[in-house]
Formats: C-alpha cells, structure tokens, sequence
C-alpha cells in the first residue's frame, strides 16, 4: 500500500513548562531518533480522551502525575506530519503514514525530582533537561520540525 492509503496515528502530547518558562524535552533512546530532543507523546487509545491521553503519557514517559500538571491550553487543531521514506512501513508494523498530534500546553507545577525517566519500561528517554521555547524546533528529528515550529508560534504568548 502507499502511503497516501495509510491513515494518520491519532496521538496526544504534552507541551510542559516550568516556572521560568522552559520547556521539558526529553532525549530519544530509540535508534531512528536517537540523540534528537523531543517533548512527550503518545498514541491515543481507541476510546480515550485526547487530554487524558496527554497526561498518561506525561505520566507514563516522565513519571509526572496529572495532579502536578496545570493544563493551560489545548492547540488550536491536530497537526500532522508524515514519516520519511526509510521509516514507512517500519513503525507502528507499518499501519501508519505518520501522525495526527494533539498537543497541550501545562504548566509543570513539581520540582524536578518529580521527573523520573524509569517511569516507562522500557524508558522512552535517556536524558532530559528544561529549554527555550524557540530551541525545541532544533532539537526535534527533522520530520517534525514544522509541528514543533506551529506549537512554538501557537503557545509563545501563553507561555
């Protein structure tokens, strides 16, 4: 099948911002995406609440529960992105072109001992740190830099 017949994967993620305004990224274990930045994310479940979704992976991802986060905003519409040519057919068993992103924006209200990346086994990421909004766009795998820069432009004032 080409890709243009493949759905999009419906997946919900998390914009998280401390106190001083810096956005959690975490660093990819993954071998398609290792040393690239990214915030967390997640599919969505058949049946799930979008904004539910987003805190479980929060939660899953960076063991950060729900009660620790402010959420702020929904973006104002699902963003997509589509997978490069050497990841189709490769991910996701190879059902999906890409995915459809519904991303939140949420204000960190723990400490950072509260982040703890062995939440997820196996963990998603190997390293985090807090960043400037306008860097994430840098830091993601190329494929989904447009998404980071909508997200970035979209949340700046609310941030």
């Amino acid at each position: 099948m080409s890709p243009e017949g493949l759905p999009y994967r419906p997946c919900a993620g998390f914009m998280l911002v401390n106190r001083e305004g810096l956005v959690f990224v975490g660093q990819r274990i993954d071998p398609s995406a290792h040393g690239f930045w990214q915030m967390p994310q997640g599919g969505i479940d058949k049946g799930e609440d979008i904004q539910d979704a987003a805190l479980r992976e929060l939660h899953e991802e960076i063991g950060v529960a729900a009660h620790l986060v402010e959420v702020i905003a929904p973006a104002s519409r699902p963003l997509l992105y589509d997978l490069p040519p050497e990841l189709l057919g490769k991910v996701w068993k190879g059902k999906y072109r890409g995915q459809e992103q519904f991303w939140f924006l949420g204000r960190f209200l723990g400490t950072d001992a509260d982040i703890d990346l062995e939440a997820h086994d196996p963990p998603e990421f190997n390293a985090w740190k807090w960043v400037a909004p306008d860097q994430l766009p840098e830091l993601i795998v190329p494929f989904k830099r447009e998404v980071y820069e909508t997200l970035v432009e979209e949340f700046r004032d609310l941030i």
